[in-house]
């Protein structure tokens, strides 16, 4: 499963452990807040107020990570 802005929070979750910790550093809503994980990661950043540029930024560096 690739990460996109597409992907769903709890099929991100569930491929990529490692994305829980992330978003909660990066002020995202996630299992570990005790927050709903319905929804894709880009209504998830927008939920935040996040732009474009730093939704990109954001799935840029989950992929990173998921290369490790």
């Amino acid at each position: 499963m690739d990460i996109s802005r597409k992907i769903m929070i709890e099929d991100l979750v569930e491929h990529y452990p490692f994305a829980v910790r992330y978003m909660a550093e990066q002020g995202i809503r996630c299992i570990a807040c005790g927050e709903a994980i319905w929804g894709t990661l880009e209504e998830a950043c927008q939920e935040k107020d996040m732009n474009d540029e730093r939704i990109d930024q954001i799935v840029k560096e989950l992929i990173q990570l998921s290369n490790k």
